[in-house]
């Protein structure tokens, strides 16, 4: 027998209250995602043109929609990894659009591994882990040896419909992310270089040029007016990717007993929004539908909730015990309809484009204000994004050369300014930089200071710059040594890819010695004997523990110099269902350049034992 909706939340609510576990029964976790949607896109978020996203707005009214949500970065890569980590980039190692192989923090595929979750993906797999391959139960983008179409919203119910059969297959509740690739570029019916093109994936409604809205950050123009077009149907398609992902869910007959997240990871793919911290590049349309806790068609306007903030939130909905390091904090109270103290303000981070140009940029922003600090800006450097390959943003350098308010806004968009801070209640697209108005100078030293307090807390390593502001050569120095980092970390990986692994290593650095067999729910221990010449000092081994697909069980990392023995130990899952289990290893810094690495296997797995 189904209980009432409103006597479930009842137990709900008097178990939270009362320390008892409202959780016993874990529900589904679908982490419904889209790729470089602003905001105010959805119809439910306030968008100027009707009908965008029907079924993202029916989404909104059966669940909790936050008013003042966002993501820490304007750009994929490490905007999804602050998701998936509850960390902010500096203390992921993600910053940019680079594997970090020496990831020493959970994400969310361990946490709801250990709690039992049988965890999928489906598109930017890469994206959202610290590197790849991770360790996923399963990827979606692939079904049956078929890598499925990212733009056809029929492929996503397909592969929705193949993560939760899995996981029942598994016999345990499933943990799905499911990111659908609409809006990102090209748009429907347009290619990479701004043409119109066929497109078989037609969405169920196109919008022309003449009735699309113009942002206020951008201008009128026909190229501007033309790409939005294009932008505005792909914002449609994706939402009848929603609705094949939900239509997915419904006939499962699991949609009561499921948690649904949707939000974006930045805003849209334009000058002024994408790759950037202003409060259109991170502004998201989070909602959360959780029949019987969340009550219908609720919206937040008090508390501020960030991507930081999403794997801490998610732990506690499944009800484990969070572990240490997470610079984001749980949001659970407010899924109640309760208050949250200390939700006034979020930290935005910048750091690196998809080409390795650094561009570092921190923001504090509260409901009303914006404070921004860009020390990339030195009145000479030219801020370089993959906005500026959009028709949008040609047209604005040739409208320039005759408009002088279209020019001046290229010239910030170029060169950018220090300091800018904004009242993006009555300017919400950032046009009027207030940092010199002697009015707002309690509100500027207010942020300031809460910039100073974030970056203590999370030992963020651009403190010093900031504390040092004034100082252009103090400033611009970072900046070089940053950008010099990523050059060096870029030219690396093309010497690796130029150069086979095998010219260049010494197979006597280390040797394996493992058990025969592995049995789940036993201690499977590695021994790594290592012979290190004493030219290389101490370094570093990647010890890692696959499965029979090759996707990680568990990793480790230890440090060891000159002769002598690592020992490592793992514990197979005690419900591990696979045939055998494989070990990898790896010394050096990093898996592009490494020393020497092997696998080997396989260790089969008798679960008789």
């Amino acid at each position: 027998m189904r209980l009432p909706p409103l006597f479930v939340l009842l137990i709900g609510l008097l178990a939270v209250s009362t320390g008892g576990d409202a959780k016993a029964e874990s529900p589904n976790l679908l982490i419904v995602t889209v790729d470089d949607m602003s905001c105010d896109s959805v119809g439910a978020f306030g968008c100027e043109l009707a009908e965008t996203t029907p079924t993202i707005d029916r989404l909104a009214a059966e669940g909790l929609r936050y008013e003042h949500a966002h993501v820490q970065v304007g750009n994929c890569y490490p905007s999804r990894n602050v998701m998936f980590s509850g960390r902010y980039p500096h203390n992921t190692g993600v910053e940019g659009f680079y594997q970090v192989r020496d990831a020493d923090y959970p994400h969310l595929v361990d946490l709801m591994k250990q709690a039992g979750y049988f965890v999928a993906i489906r598109g930017k797999v890469s994206h959202s882990t610290p590197y790849q391959p991770y360790g996923w139960d399963a990827d979606l983008t692939e079904i049956d040896g078929q890598k499925q179409d990212m733009k056809s919203p029929a492929s996503y119910y397909r592969s929705t419909k193949r993560g939760i059969d899995l996981a029942r297959e598994a016999g345990k509740p499933f943990c799905l992310n499911i990111n659908i690739s609409d809006p990102h570029k090209p748009f429907y019916a347009m290619n990479g270089r701004g043409q119109v093109v066929a497109d078989k994936n037609v969405p169920s409604h196109v919008f022309t040029a003449d009735e699309v809205p113009i942002p206020g950050f951008l201008f009128d123009h026909p190229d501007v007016r033309l790409e939005l077009a294009h932008y505005y149907s792909s914002v449609r398609r994706a939402d009848d990717c929603v609705s094949q992902v939900l239509r997915a869910l419904e006939e499962s007959g699991q949609s009561d007993d499921t948690v649904v997240i949707f939000l974006s990871d930045h805003g849209m793919p334009l000058p002024f929004a994408k790759t950037a911290l202003w409060n259109h590049s991170t502004k998201t349309p989070w909602i959360v539908r959780w029949p019987g806790v969340v009550k219908p068609g609720t919206v937040n306007t008090e508390e501020m909730i960030s991507a930081v903030d999403l794997l801490p939130t998610l732990v506690e909905i499944v009800g484990i015990d969070p572990p240490q390091g997470f610079d984001g904090r749980s949001f659970y109270p407010t899924l109640l309809g309760k208050p949250q103290d200390g939700r006034d303000m979020v930290y935005k981070v910048y750091n690196e484009n998809a080409g390795g140009n650094r561009s570092p940029m921190r923001s504090v922003q509260s409901k009303r204000f914006g404070y921004l600090f860009n020390p990339w800006s030195d009145g000479n450097r030219v801020f370089k994004t993959a906005t500026t390959g959009t028709l949008t943003y040609r047209a604005m350098q040739k409208v320039a050369q005759s408009d002088p308010e279209v020019a001046k806004r290229l010239e910030l968009f170029r060169h950018g300014v220090r300091e800018e801070f904004y009242d993006y209640q009555n300017d919400p697209d950032a046009l009027h930089n207030l940092i010199d108005d002697p009015k707002y100078a309690d509100q500027l030293r207010r942020h300031r200071q809460a910039m100073l307090e974030f970056m203590r807390q999370s030992d963020d390593p651009m403190l010093e710059v900031f504390q040092n502001r004034d100082d252009d050569a103090f400033v611009s120095a970072y900046v070089d040594r940053v950008q010099a980092e990523s050059d060096a970390r870029r030219n690396r990986r093309q010497r690796s890819r130029q150069s086979p692994n095998q010219t260049r290593q010494n197979p006597n650095l280390f040797r394996l010695q493992y058990p025969e067999q592995a049995v789940p729910g036993q201690r499977f221990l590695v021994t790594v004997v290592h012979q290190l010449p004493e030219k290389l000092g101490e370094q570093s081994f990647h010890v890692t523990l696959k499965d029979a697909q090759g996707r990680r069980i568990e990793r480790v990392v230890k440090t060891a110099s000159a002769d002598g023995r690592l020992e490592v130990p793992f514990q197979i899952p005690a419900d591990y269902r696979g045939q055998a289990v494989f070990v990898a290893t790896f010394v050096g810094e990093d898996y592009p350049t490494n020393l020497l690495h092997r696998s080997e296997g396989p260790v089969s797995v008798d679960p008789a034992k």
